[in-house]
C-alpha cells in the first residue's frame, strides 16, 4: 500500500469543525430560548456532550495515531458520561447543572490543556535539537513518528497550530468552571424596568445557563476558524534513498558490486 492510498480520510481538522458545529447549535439553542432554567439547560449541555463525546470516540480510532489514542477516548468517555448523567431527570436541578457541568469543564480543561501543552513542549524540543523525532513520544514498540515498528504507514504526531488550539480550548474549559463557581446556585435579584411596568427575577441558574452558552458561542467560532485554516504541506515521510545517487553507485558512493566485477 502506497502513502498516498492509506492516507487519512479524517483529520483533526474535521474534528474541530464537528465539534464547532455541535458547540454553535448548543449556543443558539440558549441564545433563542427564552427560558433559562435548569431543565433547559441541562437538555442542551446534555446533546452536547453526548454529540462532541461521540467525535472525541471516533476521532480516536479515525484520526488519532496508534498510541496516542489515550487522551482522545478519555476526553469521550468523560464527556458522554457527562451529558448522559445531565440528562437524568433527577439531575435536571439547578444544584445538579451546577455540579456536572463544572465537574466536566474541569477535567475535560485538564485533559485537553495537558495534551496540547506537552505536544508544544514536544514541538519547542524537537526545533531546538533539530531532530523531527523528539516531536513524538517514546513508547515502547513504536518509533517516531508514531512509525509501528512493523513498517506501517507513519502518522505525526500532534501539529503546533493544532497543539495551540487544543490550549485555548482547554483553557476555555477550565474557565467555564471557574467562571459558574463564581455565581451562587441561590443568587436572585429582582428589578422592575418601568418602561413596560414588569419585574422579573435574575437567578444563578439564568446567569449559569447564559456562561455555558457564552462558552459555547466562543468555542464554535475558534474551533471553526481553526478548521477551516490552512495547513501547512506535510513532507514525505519515507523518502528514497536512493533517488539521488548516481548511477553505478550505492546511496553512500561505493562503486557496486556489477560495476566491480566489470572493472576486473
Amino acid at each position: 500500500m502506497t502513502p498516498s492510498s492509506s492516507a487519512r480520510t479524517f483529520e483533526v481538522r474535521h474534528v474541530q469543525l464537528a465539534r464547532a458545529g455541535f458547540a454553535a447549535l448548543a449556543a443558539l439553542m440558549i441564545t433563542f430560548s427564552p427560558d433559562h432554567s435548569a431543565e433547559v439547560g441541562a437538555a442542551v449541555f446534555s446533546g452536547f456532550a453526548v454529540a462532541t463525546g461521540l467525535v472525541f470516540l471516533l476521532a480516536a480510532w479515525l484520526v488519532s495515531p496508534a498510541g496516542g489514542r489515550g487522551a482522545a477516548i478519555a476526553l469521550g468517555t468523560v464527556t458522554v458520561l457527562a451529558g448522559i448523567v445531565s440528562g437524568l431527570p433527577p439531575v435536571r436541578s439547578v444544584v445538579g447543572f451546577f455540579l456536572v457541568v463544572i465537574a466536566w469543564a474541569v477535567i475535560a480543561g485538564a485533559i485537553e490543556l495537558a495534551v496540547g501543552v506537552r505536544a508544544l513542549l514536544r514541538a519547542r524540543r524537537a526545533a531546538r535539537t533539530g531532530d523531527e523525532t523528539d516531536a513524538a513520544p517514546r513508547r515502547a514498540g513504536y518509533v517516531a513518528p508514531w512509525t509501528p515498528r512493523d513498517g506501517a504507514t507513519p502518522a505525526p504526531p500532534l501539529s503546533r497550530g493544532d497543539a495551540r488550539d487544543a490550549v485555548v480550548v482547554g483553557a476555555l474549559g477550565i474557565l467555564l468552571a471557574a467562571g459558574m463557581l463564581l455565581v451562587p446556585t441561590g443568587y436572585a435579584l429582582r428589578y422592575t424596568i418601568e418602561e413596560v411596568g414588569q419585574t422579573f427575577t435574575l437567578t444563578g441558574i439564568i446567569i449559569a445557563v447564559g456562561i455555558f452558552g457564552a462558552y459555547a458561542a466562543i468555542v464554535a467560532v475558534y474551533l471553526g476558524i481553526a478548521g477551516f485554516s490552512p495547513r501547512p504541506a506535510a513532507a514525505s515521510a519515507s523518502p528514497d534513498p536512493t533517488a539521488s545517487a548516481a548511477p553505478g553507485t550505492s546511496p553512500t558512493g561505493a562503486p557496486t558490486p556489477a560495476e566491480q566485477k566489470d572493472s576486473a
